[in-house]
């Protein structure tokens, strides 16, 4: 598209904020508990407060928004809330470093206030302010944190149901313990992660021979209980009933068979310390060992490392190696790198550490978790590979205490006297039992008037895999059954095994139910080379500095750059691209607006007598329609989007508006019918370009729609129109074919210019050589070609220049030359 004034470039830091702030003082994605339209609820993920916005948020959020905005659009009643996760560890670490306090140095009170408080009026509303930035349609009022009343209410409610139906449980049970952050964790917080280690080949004693025990963990032979051997290896039966001499310590242990023991590992002796895995665990328990401990919860060597008292472990180890080395009870060391689990937070090697903990009991459902997981539709469907493969790999109860400062409380008392745990009235509910009495006055079960409250908090995750309830119980009782189960639940792949799995069995728990219909799932946003973002390795790119050099439009059609569930390398040349395609839809806006100013648009097809090119470029818009409806209905927007961007730059900016040119600037020598089904042709074409790439650039199409299109359509915006539908009557084959060969013979026409290096507006003579069912397509829109060409002649004969795909010849001659 060319045009005689150039409009001005639209200027994303002056409109994004203005639109933004238009959509939530006019409520436009508002909720409406009176409609009778169907309901699409979805279970917007809460991000937890640790900072600011990262690109992975941007790029997942964005996504699902584009989702929701199409669901809106084809007239379902969105329930889109927002929430935010602040009771967690991330969240308690950022108080800590925001206020330069230690939790632990703080009264728990005081330490709970100050989170409350720098949350509630420094950190959130800030962080929610990234949100509002990349154009969420969420309902802003619609709001819970998940460490408020309300969410505190229905976690422990929900704790308390568990509890009563037998699944709530404490135990003094080895744990998973980080001693970085002091609180024991569940498996799904393990990831794995590849260290450098030794392996030392150590010697036992036992009858005045040495009994060679291979280990990468020498600081666990104080609690070293027994030494197994599979019963199958003849190289060891003889020492069945024998005793082994621990190295350094002294102390013998009895010499066991167990079917366990791996005879090709090491050499095929394996010492069993309490505890180091969870075989060491499964080897405790059925053999009834006796417990030892040997780390504390700070990962320091106990009283019973002797020498080695108060050392914290990586040093303990080097210092028993190198006791060994000079006592000859080292027989080699040898270098290797090998996979531990670690805290997920801070990258921590994990311990089992013996500890009273609260679990839920569902090792026992693991057929049901799968028989859950098929019952959800899957976006993509191989994610639930993921989900199948955790549940197959469970090998814990889940481990829902936290030994932490904030957070949502144990609604738990225990009697003084016997221990016997005494559960909050649910009419009381929520309830800090540090700072109140449990609801009886003696102990039912031994009588003691005294009652000790439960310190430590529920894991955030038992607060989180509630949000379907979080959001909903917002809500008006009568209005509940509407919105659950939800219909959405959007989410990145990395948290299948936190969140997704989580949820579904809270809810099957609660309700015997899903939690939702679909699930959707993101990938990741990773740095130019294909590298996971960190701020360790330098390669952190910023959303909000891409949002001030490009706007958001720009950084929400990188992600709609890529399908679901897959990961994205960032590359800011699509930004880029994506700006030019905010200004260019801007500016053919501009020009098709300045062309429609006197246009009545209560004009029909009928009434406009539509030309060739005009029924060609509308039929194929009733396609992209179709096809934009069907890819985005299957929540494929990244194949809308692009179908969308092709069709909007090579069909309407790069030929239709070129070609409509002359009927709108000389209507005197076209005619005024002419003109008027050009003025058709082009409010058509925008309106239905607008709402169809409305779902991913929000600003910018709002910015159009309400410079011509909100007075005429009477929708307040663009957001709440209707979704293009397909018109039967415009889809038209044969104006299809006649548009397709005009345009490919206006495009050689343009090859031969650029060819010769004249302009585009040089006069040329034009012989084209095709069939004559070809030559009455050519002369149904002969003033079109002409024109658009800028032709004083076209005739029927030889041309020299091939345009294979229609099978015609034209020749191509400068006006002036023979």
């Amino acid at each position: 598209m060319e045009d005689k004034e150039k409009p001005q470039d639209y200027d994303p830091l002056i409109e994004e904020p203005k639109w933004q702030k238009f959509w939530e003082d006019n409520n436009i994605y508002r909720f409406d508990p009176d409609s009778k339209a169907e309901v699409y609820s979805v279970d917007t993920p809460p991000p937890t407060v640790s900072g600011k916005m990262h690109l992975g948020h941007s790029f997942s959020y964005s996504q699902q928004d584009f989702i929701v905005r199409f669901q809106r659009m084809i007239g379902k009643n969105v329930f889109y809330p927002f929430g935010t996760d602040d009771n967690g560890l991330a969240t308690e670490r950022l108080i800590e470093k925001t206020k330069g306090v230690r939790a632990k140095d703080m009264n728990r009170e005081e330490f709970v206030r100050l989170c409350l408080n720098t949350l509630e009026k420094e950190l959130r509303p800030k962080y929610i302010a990234d949100w509002k930035r990349i154009g969420m349609s969420c309902e802003w009022g619609i709001f819970y944190t998940t460490i408020n009343e309300h969410c505190q209410r229905i976690s422990q409610r929900e704790f308390i149901s568990l509890y009563n139906k037998g699944r709530a449980y404490r135990k003094d049970a080895p744990t998973m313990w980080c001693p970085e952050c002091h609180t024991g964790i569940s498996q799904v917080e393990c990831v794995d992660q590849e260290i450098a280690s030794n392996f030392c080949d150590i010697v036992f004693k036992s009858g005045g021979k040495d009994l060679i025990i291979a280990t990468t963990r020498p600081e666990l032979l104080p609690a070293c209980v027994a030494v197994f051997y599979h019963p199958e290896d003849k190289r060891y039966q003889a020492l069945k009933g024998k005793k082994a001499e621990v190295p350094l310590f002294g102390f013998e242990v009895p010499i066991l068979e167990d079917v366990r023991a791996d005879t090709e590992k090491g050499t095929g002796l394996v010492m069993c310390c309490t505890f180091g895995d969870q075989t060491d665990m499964e080897w405790q328990k059925a053999h009834d060992l006796p417990i030892k401990e040997a780390i504390t919860h700070d990962g320091k060597m106990t009283a019973l490392a002797g020498r080695y008292q108060g050392e914290q472990i990586k040093k303990a180890r080097k210092m028993i190696i190198e006791d060994m080395k000079q006592q000859g009870l080292l027989r080699s060391m040898k270098p290797i790198k090998h996979a531990v689990n670690v805290h997920e937070r801070c990258g921590t090697e994990i311990e089992f550490i013996k500890a009273k903990q609260w679990f839920i009991r569902y090792l026992d459902l693991k057929d049901d978790m799968l028989k859950w997981g098929e019952q959800l539709n899957w976006y993509p469907s191989h994610m639930r590979n993921r989900y199948e493969n955790w549940v197959k790999g469970l090998q814990w109860d889940w481990l829902v205490s936290r030994q932490r400062y904030s957070g949502v409380p144990f609604p738990v008392w225990y009697c003084s006297k016997c221990d016997e745990t005494i559960m909050a009235d649910g009419k009381e509910l929520p309830v800090d039992p540090i700072n109140s009495r449990p609801p009886v006055k003696a102990c039912p079960k031994c009588g003691s008037t005294e009652f000790t409250p439960e310190k430590d908090i529920l894991d955030t995750w038992a607060t989180s895999s509630l949000t379907p309830r979080l959001a909903v119980e917002l809500m008006p009782d009568d209005i509940q059954p509407k919105l659950f189960p939800m219909s959405l639940r959007p989410q990145a792949h990395d948290i299948i095994t936190f969140w997704l799995f989580n949820t579904t069995f809270r809810s099957n728990m609660a309700f015997g139910c899903n939690p939702w219909k679909d699930c959707v799932i993101s990938g990741w946003a990773l740095d130019p080379h294909g590298k996971k973002m960190s701020k360790s390795k330098g390669n952190v790119i910023e959303p909000q500095v891409m949002i001030d050099r490009y706007g958001a439009d720009a950084l929400r059609f990188w992600a709609a750059g890529s399908k679901l569930g897959d990961d994205l390398p960032f590359q800011e040349k699509d930004l880029v691209t994506g700006k030019k395609m905010v200004n260019k839809l801007w500016n053919a806006s501009k020009f098709s607006i300045m062309h429609l100013k006197d246009f009545d648009y209560r004009v029909t097809a009928q009434k406009a007598n539509l030309r060739v090119m005009d029924r060609w470029v509308l039929s194929r818009l009733q396609r992209l329609i179709k096809d934009c409806t069907d890819t985005f209905s299957n929540y494929e927007y990244a194949k809308s989007k692009a179908e969308t961007e092709k069709f909007f730059w090579g069909t309407i900016c790069d030929n239709y508006l070129e070609v409509c040119k002359d009927r709108l600037y000389n209507p005197d020598k076209r005619g005024a019918e002419a003109k008027a089904a050009a003025q058709f042709t082009l409010y058509q074409l925008l309106l239905n370009i607008l709402k169809l790439v409305a779902p991913v650039m929000p600003h910018v199409t709002e910015a159009v729609y309400q410079s011509y299109f909100a007075g005429k359509e009477n929708d307040r915006s663009i957001h709440i129109s209707r979704w293009p539908e397909v018109d039967e009557s415009l889809v038209d084959e044969g104006a299809e074919k006649a548009g397709e060969l005009v345009i490919a013979v206006i495009g050689a026409v343009r090859k031969f210019k650029s060819e010769q290096k004249v302009s585009l507006k040089k006069p040329v003579k034009l012989v084209v050589e095709c069939d004559d069912g070809q030559r009455k397509m050519i002369e149904s829109a002969l003033e079109d070609l002409t024109s658009t060409a800028n032709a004083v002649s076209l005739v029927f004969g030889k041309g020299d220049i091939d345009i294979p795909d229609q099978k015609v010849k034209v020749g191509v001659a400068l006006a002036g030359e023979n």
